[in-house]
């Protein structure tokens, strides 16, 4: 029964990613651009993501028409449990006291990247979870940035871009997020949520040292998006 109700749900979200590639292939048909990069781009005046980043991006159908991104959802909830042991889920769940009773709102923080260096952050708020994902998304590819990869630990000399290419560190409220680099093979030695992130980036192994109150998803997340962005400065 278990192995039936894995697949399945893999099944599930391999048709929810097929349905979200026809969405973005039919809103880039229809897209009418509005900002002066979008018709560049538009017009295949600007065919590399390098140029267009060099602007400020604020039409999410640019980065989809220069770069094939996947998608991911962190899990930042948690589900109900008891004495406080409940289930971490993708969506987090507040509710506003109103004089028409408890609105409830829900948050999303979706991560896009190409496997290869580029690679964005969002969160969205909204009322239901599919727009709140959407929102996510969207400001995920507006953030997109470029991340630079190498080879910077001593104990490897294959030369290839499998990891960061020297100690970083990123900070988010209290969370401190070290990434060290590391031998080919080794894997990513982190916590699951932000593997995602790494992998999502292209990096394979990694070294890591976490501080603070990490199971503030958000704040570690984020946390490790500084970290990343800061493989630019050298």
């Amino acid at each position: 029964m278990r192995e039936r109700n894995s697949l399945s749900e893999k099944e599930l979200t391999k048709m929810r990613e097929e349905r979200l590639k026809q969405q973005q292939v039919k809103s880039l048909e229809d897209w009418n651009p509005k900002t002066k990069l979008g018709k560049l781009v538009k017009e295949k005046k600007i065919t590399d993501i390098d140029e267009a980043l060099k602007h400020k991006i604020l039409e999410s159908e640019i980065v989809d028409s220069l770069l094939n991104l996947n998608s991911d959802i962190l899990n930042i909830g948690q589900a109900k449990g008891k004495f406080g042991g409940g289930k971490r889920r993708a969506w987090r769940q507040t509710q506003k006291k109103t004089q028409e009773g408890n609105v409830a709102t829900f948050a999303c923080l979706t991560i896009v990247g190409n496997k290869d260096g580029y690679l964005g952050l969002g969160y969205g708020r909204a009322k239901e979870t599919l727009p709140a994902r959407a929102k996510a998304l969207r400001f995920a590819k507006l953030n997109l940035t470029k991340i630079k990869r190498g080879c910077g630990s001593f104990d490897c000399i294959c030369g290839e871009e499998h990891t960061v290419p020297f100690i970083v560190e990123g900070k988010c409220g209290s969370c401190r997020v070290k990434l060290m680099p590391a031998p080919q093979g080794t894997g990513l030695v982190i916590g699951d949520e932000c593997k995602k992130i790494l992998k999502a980036a292209g990096i394979k192994d990694v070294y890591s040292v976490t501080a603070g109150q990490v199971r503030t998803t958000i704040n570690l997340g984020r946390a490790c998006m500084d970290a990343l962005s800061k493989t630019n400065e050298m």
